[in-house]
């Protein structure tokens, strides 16, 4: 009974002690509690598999009343989101600035053609997401065919509308031309992100940037003696994965190689000064780590069009994704590879992702001190 007692007792001690250590370590609090909230939040409400929301473009070349009927099955519905043009040009302008998915062109002739049963209506898929466009395909076709069984059941002197689709963008309809760029963002996003923030807190808990300190080394040839490397380091990530796509998956390089470049670069100084911010602000490598796959890896994964649809997410949750680094990033390498040269998008993308470089270089200048804290 004894025994049993001080068995007890020392339990007890041993538990109130790791209690203690738990609440003095908030990284594992975090990790804990707090990291499976945010994923349970992000997969239930944030992401969804489902297409939603399709953005297309409507190019009404035959305004009448026939026209416009064949198409009402647009309106008042969660899958599309029409726009109504009237020329093939604004169409195409609106799929060029990713404003449209799909376009749908009834031709001037359509209401002619649907009162002989012969009329025709041209869909055009923005192929750089093969899945999205199946989608688009698919919801489409079933609202035209919805449209030729109430016509054909009700009206006799009503005809069919058939389809004739066409993929842009993605010659051989392959989802391995969608995916491959994603990975290449990846690849900048783990050596950029998750190995950058690693190194300055090896450092700080090694003890080895203390001795940096005493040296005449200023903070900016620090920072930029651990970026270096690393850069290098990504750099040559992104070339074998670039001559992996042109020469192992045959995906064609539309846009301009400089360009390619240019936001790669300008991505990578976004990613560096991220990680080094990361790594420079907890000293920790367990710490840095985590964090790193929460702003880094998740987003990439999750929030940046790699995977889902970012018309299917909830608006607010779409408003932050389209802004975030990697999601302009792989918006620069799909078109750059897929569409070609769209220089609104491309001077816009590389603006923000220049920005973002800017902002997480000074905040890793703050972060590193020339002092013991």
């Amino acid at each position: 009974m004894k025994n049993s007692f001080a068995f007890f007792l020392r339990l007890k001690a041993l538990v109130h002690k790791e209690f203690l250590q738990l609440k003095r370590d908030t990284s594992s609090i975090l990790i804990g509690a707090v990291l499976p909230i945010i994923l349970i939040l992000l997969m239930g409400y944030g992401i969804s598999m489902d297409v939603k929301n399709v953005p297309i473009a409507v190019v009404m070349e035959d305004t009448s009343p026939d026209a416009r009927n064949a198409v009402s099955f647009l309106s008042g519905s969660r899958y599309y989101n029409p726009k109504y043009v009237t020329s093939l040009a604004e169409g195409k302008e609106l799929m060029d600035n990713r404003l449209a998915d799909a376009i749908i062109v009834l031709p001037p002739d359509f209401s002619q053609q649907l009162a002989k049963r012969e009329a025709k209506a041209q869909v055009i898929l923005y192929g750089v997401n093969p899945t999205t466009a199946q989608s688009a395909k698919n919801y489409i076709e079933s609202g035209f065919a919805a449209y030729n069984a109430a016509h054909y059941a009700g009206y006799a002197n009503k005809g069919l509308v058939s389809l004739e689709t066409r993929m842009w963008f993605n010659d051989a309809n392959s989802s391995t031309w969608y995916f491959v760029p994603g990975l290449m963002m990846m690849v900048m996003t783990l050596v950029g992100v998750l190995l950058t923030a690693l190194v300055m807190a090896r450092e700080w808990e090694r003890g080895t940037l203390e001795s940096m300190f005493v040296t005449p080394a200023k903070v900016p040839e620090i920072l930029l003696a651990k970026m270096i490397p690393y850069f290098f380091l990504a750099m040559g990530g992104f070339f074998l994965c670039f001559l992996a796509a042109r020469y192992l998956y045959d995906i064609p390089l539309h846009g301009s190689l400089a360009v390619l470049l240019l936001s790669t670069v300008l991505y990578l100084l976004a990613a560096l000064g991220l990680g080094l911010f990361i790594s420079s602000s907890t000293k920790s490598q367990f710490l840095s780590c985590q964090i790193a796959l929460m702003v880094g890896f998740l987003p990439s994964m999750m929030l940046s069009g790699f995977l889902f649809d970012l018309h299917s997410v909830p608006a607010v949750i779409g408003a932050v994704s389209r802004v975030l680094p990697q999601t302009c990033y792989l918006e620069l390498l799909k078109t750059l590879f897929l569409a070609g040269n769209n220089w609104m998008l491309i001077g816009k993308n590389c603006l923000l992702l220049l920005g973002y470089g800017i902002v997480f270089l000074f905040l890793a200048y703050g972060a590193t001190k020339k002092k013991v804290a």
